[in-house]
């Protein structure tokens, strides 16, 4: 199975406390290395958890400056160790470029890798061959985005018993059928693979919604999903702040779960109120949606796994 990893480097709201930094996920994604907004401090907390440096790929969600404002000493440590290989900073427009192309020429001038600033858009996909990036419309306070990581359908399980029967030999014939092709087993008489596989099976997806109120292009990228990172800044007791601040409360991240049929929930970018009262989070989502409820906390990681018995794979 490819790898699906998540990290996350910074579970915090909009203040750094004692036991949580500044928003920042590491995902490895089958050969990429990705990350999800740079928060201040970041590339600390991806040598405390040993992500490492490498990053192909960092996604921004918006450029509030507790989501980015980290990339200007990321950048200049991958300077320092004289990094070659290109980097590509993405996130919405219309404040990529301003903001990014003030943030990385501060304290330094040149820097001897490429680094590409591209916008993105919602509804925008971004392939990269074993997996594709979907950008996901966000509802906040400014131009706002959020990510959906999803792998293609996988095929379905093979037969080969019933293959057999049916006068397939065994080699060659069973990988054409497996690849989705048919075989002729006598002349004129062909097998076709859906007599011997079951039907595609879905394969693995993982949202990650930024900063956002609960909005309806969320619930609809989260479908099925295997997890559903979601921002809960603040409690229920406080939903007429997170109106006012265009955050989620933990609960409404409950429903946006229960009504995208999502398999796990992750609440993330905790208020400082709720640093070390998370369970009031957790049981609000729960209080909502009957899968599992996990409130992230810095280094906590996460192999993404299929939904079905993981013993198959």
């Amino acid at each position: 199975m490819s790898v699906l990893r998540i990290t996350f480097l910074g579970t915090a709201g909009a203040a750094p406390t004692i036991r949580r930094g500044l928003a920042a996920t590491a995902i490895r994604a089958w050969s990429d290395r990705l990350l999800i907004d740079c928060g201040e401090g970041t590339q600390r907390q991806m040598l405390r958890y040993g992500t490492g440096f490498k990053v192909d790929r960092i996604l921004f969600t918006h450029f509030h400056a507790d989501h980015y404002l980290g990339i200007i000493g990321f950048l200049r440590t991958l300077a320092m160790s004289e990094r070659t290989e290109p980097l590509v900073l993405q996130g919405p427009s219309p404040d990529v470029e301003r903001s990014l192309m003030k943030a990385i020429h501060l304290g330094w001038r040149e820097y001897q890798f490429p680094i590409s600033i591209e916008n993105v858009a919602p509804d925008q996909v971004i392939e990269r061959g074993d997996y594709l990036i979907r950008v996901v419309a966000a509802d906040h306070r400014k131009s706002a985005v959020g990510y959906s990581i999803e792998e293609p359908p996988r095929p379905g399980r093979f037969h080969p018993e019933a293959a057999t029967a049916l006068g397939v030999r065994p080699g060659p014939q069973f990988g054409v059928l497996q690849r989705g092709e048919k075989v002729e087993v006598s002349p004129g008489r062909w097998i076709m693979p859906s007599q011997v596989m079951d039907p595609p099976r879905p394969g693995r997806k993982v949202v990650f919604s930024g900063d956002t109120r609960p909005c309806r292009e969320v619930v609809e990228a989260s479908r099925g999903a295997d997890v559903l990172v979601h921002e809960a800044t603040f409690s229920d007791i406080e939903k007429d702040r997170a109106l006012e601040t265009m955050h989620s409360t933990a609960r409404e991240a409950g429903e946006v779960a229960a009504e995208a049929g999502v398999g796990k929930l992750v609440l993330t970018h905790i208020s400082s109120r709720y640093d070390a009262q998370t369970e009031i989070l957790a049981e609000e989502a729960r209080s909502v949606f009957q899968g599992e409820v996990i409130v992230a906390e810095d280094g906590m990681r996460m192999e993404v796994g299929y939904r079905e018995d993981s013993s198959e794979e």
